[in-house]
């Protein structure tokens, strides 16, 4: 069950995570707030399901005169929608992403169902090299927005082979950095906007200098490698990095090493279990770890974890907030498949907004998966709850005065 749960941790979190899935950055084989909007223009609205979204129409721009060549070059015309329909692409027949991908739909028809929006919304799902032909269809369709696609691969080939296609809000992030086109918008569940959160936070609350411990584990990685370049932004010093190992004499050593110089705080890039068996080997600072930290612990063993900080979607962390009442759960166990629902249910209450036929350049919103607001590059910044594990539960984390 644990080494499921790993798998579908790091299919998520390429976006965020899948039970049972390979990860959604994963490479396939080759077979084939915000300020009002002016007088003249009225603020967008979100669906009554979507918490606090602030949107701001474009500032109109007064016509400057162009010079026209002799020899205009010509230009291949843009897409023109013929409705307000959405339509969500997704890997639903993906034997590899199935599951994150079902997730996902759940909780964006839940969302367009409670706004009474359900009609406007066309669920085009594909199979692992399918993501091409569905965009086609939504193109010809004629819909106002696409969201999807799901996985980095497929949005990789969007990006590079559909340039003539609706608007799109998509449901990952460039692996590279790549700029994304005018067209097309993107939030996600990445892993390191929780790093990047976390490290601001441990210097703020006056941490110079940073051990950390982090498994084999690519996720870990990404994970410890996102903190500590924001650590080392904010001014922080990475101390030392070791590398997990189980062995009682390695823990042991990690121990002597850390008393002889002790660091301000200590990052474990670990999964739950192994982070239990680090935490007593450490020394009494501030402890922090990833979002998936608590995930299916017994409360015993989160007791192991006392003290230790990581952030979580507010759809998780705060269940019974009114901003959620009117939405349906999903009767799920798993946090991980959770999370990917709460993704879906803000990857809605987003599209209702860029479905206009102007889009919004500002945007403030309380969503399930945490507060996300619109940057200059068209890409959601996301920051979730922090958390802390007090007396075997995971509590809302207040810093320190």
């Amino acid at each position: 069950m644990r080494a499921a749960r790993v798998s579908l941790l790091a299919a998520t979190l390429a976006l965020v995570a899948c039970a049972g899935p390979a990860p959604l950055s994963r490479s396939r084989p080759v077979a084939a707030t915000a300020t009002a909007p002016p007088a003249a223009a009225p603020a967008a609205r979100a669906p009554e399901t979507a918490p606090a979204v602030i949107a701001a129409a474009p500032e109109p721009v007064a016509p400057q005169a162009t010079a026209i060549p002799a020899s205009p070059i010509p230009v291949a015309p843009a897409y023109q929608p013929r409705s307000d329909r959405i339509a969500i692409v997704l890997p639903l027949q993906s034997s590899l992403y199935g599951r994150a991908a079902e997730a996902v739909r759940a909780g964006f028809l839940a969302a367009a169902t409670t706004a009474g929006s359900a009609a406007r919304v066309q669920v085009i799902g594909h199979a692992d090299d399918g993501v091409l032909p569905a965009v086609a269809a939504a193109t010809e369709a004629g819909v106002a927005l696409i969201v999807g696609p799901l996985t980095r691969d497929d949005l990789k080939t969007v990006l590079a082979m559909a340039p003539l296609r609706p608007r799109m809000l998509a449901l990952n992030q460039p692996e590279d950095g790549t700029p994304l086109p005018a067209d097309t918008y993107a939030v996600a569940l990445t892993i390191e906007s929780d790093a990047a959160l976390l490290a601001r936070r441990a210097y703020d609350e006056g941490a110079r200098s940073l051990a950390t411990v982090t498994s084999d584990a690519p996720l870990q990685q990404r994970f410890s490698n996102a903190f500590t370049a924001e650590w080392e932004r904010s001014g922080g010093r990475a101390l030392k990095q070791y590398r997990f190992d189980a062995n009682p004499e390695v823990l042991a050593l990690l121990r002597r090493e850390l008393a002889v110089r002790t660091p301000d705080a200590v990052l474990l890039a670990l999964a739950g279990e192994d982070a239990a068996l680090v935490k007593p080997y450490l020394p009494q600072k501030p402890v922090y770890a990833s979002s998936q930290i608590a995930d299916g612990l017994q409360p015993s063993m989160l007791r192991d974890l006392e003290g230790v900080r990581y952030v979580e979607i507010p759809w998780l962390a705060d269940p019974s907030a009114a901003a959620f009442a009117r939405l349906p759960r999903p009767d799920s166990s798993d946090p991980v498949l959770e999370r990917l629902y709460a993704l879906g249910l803000d990857a809605f209450a987003l599209g209702d907004l860029l479905a206009n036929a102007v889009p919004p350049q500002r945007v403030e919103f309380e969503g399930a998966t945490g507060h996300l607001s619109l940057t200059l590059s068209r890409n959601f910044a996301r920051e979730g709850r922090l958390m802390i594990i007090h007396d075997g539960q995971s509590v809302a984390y207040t810093s320190p005065q």
